[in-house]
């Protein structure tokens, strides 16, 4: 049995029954467990990018099995589905058959940015985060995992902090400005997105 509801915020794509149906711990009924639980998850996968001792590489960045093998790394102990890209379409995002096509594209791009240091070091880890938000592969958690790809695109491959994420800034409205940074980067704009990405 699913959650029985979920109070959704703007900008969040709302899960469909059988996505709900996924949730692997019976004892979660409301949101605010939910978010509990899901943080949990998270924050083991943090860290593992900041513990784990192989180097990361672009190549391994960069593909498919990465991505999937983190997004379940950040919720695989919450939903069943963890790490498959999602079956059905969605208010926002590409539609599902394009989610691989669109993914080579972006490690495609990604690979020449870094390449030919064609943005600075922290546009070129905020323009693969709003990409992979934007082609939004997952039923649930793309902007958190599309996050943690930012950072570890920065930290990792690029050698930069992590990003804060409006960590340093916790005043009411945070979401408001987050989404007003995503906006301006949908119209190509990408300074109020690496401003947030570094408040």
């Amino acid at each position: 049995m699913g959650l029985i509801e979920i109070q959704y915020e703007e900008g969040q794509t709302p899960l469909d029954e059988e996505e709900k149906e996924g949730l692997l711990i019976p004892s979660v009924t409301t949101h605010g467990e939910l978010n509990e639980v899901e943080q949990r998850n998270i924050e083991e996968a943090f860290r593992w990018t900041i513990e784990r001792r192989r180097r990361f590489t672009g190549e391994e960045v960069l593909s498919e099995a990465f991505i999937k093998q983190l997004h379940r790394r950040m919720f695989g102990n919450v939903w069943k589905w963890a790490g498959d890209f999602r079956r059905t379409n969605k208010n926002i995002g590409v539609d599902k058959y394009q989610i691989g096509l669109a993914l080579r594209q972006l490690f495609d791009d990604c690979a020449l940015w870094m390449e030919h240091e064609t943005f600075d070091k922290d546009e070129i880890a905020v323009r693969f985060k709003h990409r992979i938000v934007s082609i939004h592969c997952f039923p649930n958690g793309n902007g958190r995992h599309s996050r943690l790809m930012g950072d570890i695109i920065a930290s990792k491959l690029l050698g930069c902090e992590y990003f804060t994420w409006g960590g340093q800034d916790p005043a009411a409205g945070l979401r408001v400005t987050y989404l007003g940074a995503l906006r301006a980067a949908d119209a190509g704009d990408y300074t109020k997105l690496k401003a947030f990405a570094r408040s």
